[in-house]
């Protein structure tokens, strides 16, 4: 399943156990919901939280926002259960945690294809643990489903043993590693939370340094820091310009019979034409979301 150019700039983790949560995620400017039935649901709340958020996905409300729910692990009493109902709710893909093989992504596709999940509906994986960095590649290629990896840092630092600093330098190799296995199978790539919600300079640190690596968004702990987000994501306007300018010369050497395309003294690849367009796209769902 090949990555949609849809808008990831800003993905909210909303706890699935909270219903005026799951409402109020209907009027936020966030391009992406988690809704989560794993970390932040209580154990002895796991199954109601399960019932509301099948109910919110299947009450519509949401617009285009894509819609992801967070089951818990298959190994837990929860998880099996949690796959079936999300299977055939209606939100864009489900979301395993702390993914660390193949067989963990297979397993949850067959509980998926037993409980009517249509072909479209995608599975997303956490990446987490070590483990699963040194496997991200054999499961970026473990299922036709697969849409997109989310880090989980914060897990990830603690099994690390590694200091969580401003610039990640102890989690780079890790980054790289999911960005490089998403990148090669065409998924999409989520940045992990950042946790000080009271530090705006190193929010926005964190979203411009997960940009450059190549993320395609954040993923975000609460609402107030979506408006950050979806600035530092977004197509800059000199791209958005630039890319209109590729894509007209590249038609106009099509319609000329030219194989060769320059912009501007630059020599244009059929890779610059790809992503030109994939950055035009996004623009105009952006604008069209707004």
């Amino acid at each position: 399943m090949a990555t949609t150019a849809r808008p990831r700039r800003s993905v909210l983790y909303m706890p699935g156990s909270n219903p005026r949560a799951l409402e109020k995620a209907r009027t936020l400017a966030a391009d992406g919901l988690i809704l989560d039935l794993e970390d932040a649901v209580a154990p002895d709340a796991k199954e109601e939280a399960r019932r509301q958020v099948v109910d919110a996905v299947q009450a519509g409300g949401y617009g285009a926002r894509e819609l992801l729910v967070r089951v818990n692990s298959l190994a837990t009493p929860w998880g099996q259960a949690d796959v079936a109902a999300a299977a055939a709710c209606g939100a864009d893909a489900i979301l395993i945690p702390k993914v660390e093989s193949a067989d963990t992504v297979r397993q949850v596709e067959a509980i998926m294809a037993a409980n009517g999940a249509p072909a479209q509906m995608a599975i997303w994986c956490m990446m987490e643990t070590p483990r699963g960095m040194l496997r991200a590649e054999e499961i970026a290629g473990s299922s036709p489903r697969m849409g997109g990896f989310v880090m989980g840092t914060s897990d990830l630092a603690k099994d690390l043993h590694c200091a969580h600093t401003r610039d990640r330098l102890p989690m780079i190799t890790s980054l790289g590693l999911c960005l490089l296995a998403a990148r090669a199978y065409g998924l999409a790539a989520l940045d992990g939370v950042y946790l000080d919600l009271n530090d705006d300079a190193g929010f926005e640190y964190s979203c411009t340094q997960g940009l450059e690596l190549g993320f395609d968004g954040k993923t975000l702990i609460h609402p107030k820091t979506i408006d950050a987000a979806n600035r530092v994501f977004a197509p800059a306007e000199k791209d958005i310009e630039w890319s209109k300018k590729i894509i007209a010369a590249h038609a106009e050497a099509a319609a000329a019979g030219k194989g060769v395309v320059v912009v501007d003294g630059k020599l244009i690849e059929n890779l610059h034409v790809e992503n030109a367009r994939r950055i035009v796209a996004l623009s105009d769902q952006i604008a069209a979301m707004a």
